[in-house]
């Protein structure tokens, strides 16, 4: 009954080539004899996925009975991962009672299980909004919002915060549901954790709320937000800087429109940006382009919270010459057509020099007729044809 646990090896290293690849496949009964093998060897994916949830289905003590480790569970959640990664995979796991028990292993006593679950949760519903409603209508978002907020368990934290971003992006009943539940607490948390990965995601749904709901500003700063995104704004992480520097952007806007700006609020900002101005200054050209994304938001929020020009106009550094070169072409040579590959590279040939002999270009169509060749080849005294 669980032996189907255990991966079943398929076609992948097949996919999307054609017969006539295979140069071994001479006959017409060696092509009809690999076909079979092949279809011999594929997988029904919703005959896994009803197999997946009966496994899902069963209670823990007897699985632990029967033989099945944590380990074979995890196994079993990253093949429905890839099973989920097409859209209507994704919505037919509700279809075959998949949803409700994946959602219940987000509960499981496991951590590594109720991790695996977040990640296929987030597969299911990212860009997803049919399988965001189903997941909704399911309470799924009540676990992850447990695990993210309480879970002792970093991994399972991060995981499930990752699986809340996809779910509530444009999803406004997600969004609101998030906010009732007074999460930007456990989002500050996360800030100040020492997990980079986690500080990334909660850093970009701040941004991501902020942007749906420009009221939250004012509630982010009473709860010290821009103190931590400041901190955040040095971190050896570019990623981490970039996001925390988009957020200040994002309240620094919020603030100008209101009575009071971000830079009267904190000096600690503007020591802040002209450390980081100091670090780009010392770079070389690469960590210069690699800082591209960084060197803009820094001007921009120099010159919002300021109004005027940061140093890194006055020293060149804002828009560089390395910015506008476009990446060397290797694709157009991959797919240049076959009889534009196999043409004579002319300047290879020795170029177009005035001293050799131009080639004659091939006409299509009909020749001249006998009477108007022979005008042709007698042009009047003028020399005009």
């Amino acid at each position: 009954m669980y032996s189907f646990i255990t991966s079943v090896g398929g076609p992948k290293m097949y996919k999307g080539r054609g017969l006539h690849e295979f140069g071994f496949l001479k006959s017409e009964e060696d092509r009809k004899w690999f076909m079979e093998a092949m279809q011999a060897q594929a997988v029904d994916v919703i005959k896994r996925m009803k197999e997946i949830t009966l496994v899902m289905k069963t209670p823990e003590h007897v699985l632990e009975a029967k033989g099945v480790t944590t380990a074979d569970l995890e196994d079993m959640l990253d093949e429905l991962q890839e099973h989920v990664e097409s859209i209507d995979v994704a919505n037919d796991l509700h279809s075959v009672g998949g949803l409700v028990p994946l959602i219940g292993y987000l509960r499981n006593s496991h951590a590594q299980i109720r991790a695996k679950a977040a990640d296929v949760v987030t597969t299911i519903v990212q860009n997803n909004p049919m399988s965001q409603q189903l997941v909704m209508e399911a309470n799924g978002l009540e676990p992850l919002l447990s695990n993210f907020t309480s879970d002792p368990v970093l991994l399972v934290r991060t995981k499930a915060l990752g699986a809340i971003s996809s779910l509530i992006q444009h999803n406004k009943p997600g969004i609101t549901a998030f906010r009732l539940a007074n999460c930007y607490a456990a989002l500050k948390d996360a800030l100040c954790s020492e997990s980079v990965r986690f500080q990334r995601k909660a850093l970009n749904l701040i941004h991501y709320l902020l942007h749906e709901n420009n009221s939250d500003c004012s509630v982010v700063a009473e709860l010290g937000f821009p103190r931590i995104m400041m901190h955040l704004a040095s971190s050896d992480d570019a990623a981490v800087r970039e996001a925390a520097l988009r957020g200040l952007l994002k309240l620094a806007g919020y603030w100008t429109e209101g009575t009071c700006n971000l830079a009267e609020k904190d000096e600690k900002l503007k020591q802040v940006l002209q450390e980081r101005i100091h670090a780009i200054s010392s770079m070389g050209p690469d960590d210069l382009e690699a800082a591209r994304e960084e060197r803009q938001l820094i001007d921009s929020l120099w010159s919002a919270c300021y109004n005027e020009p940061s140093p890194l106009q006055e020293k060149g550094l804002l828009v560089l010459s390395i910015d506008d070169v476009l990446p060397p072409d290797v694709a157009s040579k991959l797919f240049e057509p076959p009889l534009r590959a196999s043409a004579p590279n002319r300047t290879s040939l020795g170029g177009s020099s005035g001293n050799e002999k131009k080639e004659v270009p091939l006409l299509l169509g009909l020749g001249p007729s006998h009477q108007e060749t022979q005008v042709l080849s007698h042009p009047n005294s003028d020399g005009e044809l």
